[in-house]
This record gives structure tokens, sequence and C-alpha cells, in this order.
């Protein structure tokens, strides 16, 4: 039997409302799950920069018991509301939209690391890294120590690097090549930490502001360093103001 065009328009549009309900109302039920998972993977991230986390570890409780954290502009003052005025949080700052804006107009955000035992006690400064890799964009945070210069730890993620290759950014082994490395010299220089090119597995090869290369990943490394040089940079002020503080 042949249908009408009205019978085949209206059926269509029946169908349409039914599934975009359908899907809507799936939207709204998986939200909060999925909030909640992107909530405990980014706490996750700034956690493992600054300790080693075991199975079966409250990420959420580790968190909310030793993070503080709070949001700087790049002259190194706390900021408290965005450009349109509205309360800003530090973990809530989107750093990919703010990657996309020019240094003087982001958000930076800051994380203290807090001791277990005396949370007025800051252990380490956590700060977010955003860049670009071979394929896609990197990210990560890094720990500096409470003298602001000593690198405690990294945590470093990728969209879409080479398995093997780029995507070891991730690998404990290449993320331990940065504790101990200094980000200022002996005269309070910037100068960032360097991966060289190539992979010789030799520590003693490498001073304070350089780490060994990845082999077969030389793009994914130049991103990298870019990365750290870009964001700690931008951070520097900030830096330098607690630096200073401490100093009195």
């Amino acid at each position: 039997m042949r249908l009408s065009n009205t019978y085949i328009i209206v059926f269509t549009a029946i169908m349409t409302i039914i599934i975009g309900g359908a899907l809507s109302l799936a939207n709204q039920l998986l939200k909060p799950a999925q909030t909640r998972a992107i909530k405990l993977d980014t706490r996750t991230q700034i956690l493992n920069a600054v300790m080693d986390l075991q199975e079966g570890d409250d990420i959420l409780a580790i968190y909310d018991d030793r993070i503080d954290g709070f949001v700087v502009n790049i002259s190194g003052d706390e900021i408290t509301a965005d450009s349109k005025g509205n309360p800003i949080q530090a973990d809530k700052v989107n750093i990919i939209r703010n990657f996309k804006k020019k240094p003087e107009e982001r958000e930076y955000p800051v994380f203290k690391f807090t001791s277990k035992d005396d949370p007025l006690k800051i252990e380490a400064y956590i700060f977010p890294v955003y860049g670009n890799g071979l394929w896609n964009n990197i990210f990560g945070f890094v720990a500096l120590e409470s003298d602001l210069n000593t690198i405690k730890g990294v945590s470093f993620g990728h969209v879409g690097e080479t398995p093997g290759l780029g995507a070891r950014i991730t690998e404990s082994e290449i993320e331990d090549r940065y504790i101990g490395k200094k980000i200022f010299d002996n005269q309070g220089k910037f100068m960032s930490v360097t991966m060289l090119k190539g992979e010789k597995k030799d520590p003693s090869m490498f001073g304070p502001h350089e780490v060994d290369g990845m082999s077969g990943a030389t793009i994914t490394a130049r991103g990298l360093n870019a990365m750290l040089k870009e964001y700690l940079h931008d951070y520097e002020a900030f830096i330098k103001k607690i630096q200073r503080q401490e100093a009195i």
C-alpha cells in the first residue's frame, strides 16, 4: 500500500520528537555521572603530580583535604572574578578555552598541596600546562617544591599522540625524569626544563634544566618543551612574588 506524503511527514516528525526526547532524557540522566567522572579524572591528574596514588585511595577526599586552589593573572595577582564579573574557581577554569586566549588575558589556576599533618604547611604548588603535540593537544600539571624552583613531580596527558612514541609522555618512566629538575638558574633567571633530542638513558649526562629525550618522538618533545616554557613563564610573576614573600 502506498503511503501518502502527509503520513510520511507526520510519522517522521513524531519519530524525530520521540528519539530527540529519549536522547535528551538520557543525556540528563547521564550528566551527573559524566560530571563526576571528569571531576575525578582531573583531581587524579593533579594529585598524580605530587604523590603516588594507590588503588583504593579516595581521590576526592584526599583532594578536598590537601588541595587548595585559587586563580591568578599573568601579573601574579589573585583574581576572584572573570572578565564578566562571575565568581571564578581554580578547578572550574577551562584550560582549553584559556589556551586560545592571549597570555595576558588568561586565567591561571594555582593549586597548593598542603601537609597531611599541618594544613598551613605548603608542600608544593601545582600549575596546569597546555600545548600542542604532534597530532593533537597535550596537557598536564607541574608541581614545584615549596621553593618554587625544584620540580616535585609532573603528570602529563595527551589527546592523540602515537602509542609507543609520543604517547610515552604519560608513562612514569618519562615523568620521573623531571623530578628534581630546576626551572630557574642560580641567578634566578627563568630557564624551564628542556627534553633533549634522542634518548641516551644516562641521567648523569643532563644538567639541572635538561631531561633525556624520547626516541622517535621529536615533535612531541618539542611540543612538550614549548608547553612547559610558555606556561611556567606565564606563572613567573606569581612565583617570584611568593619567593620574595618567603624570603622576608
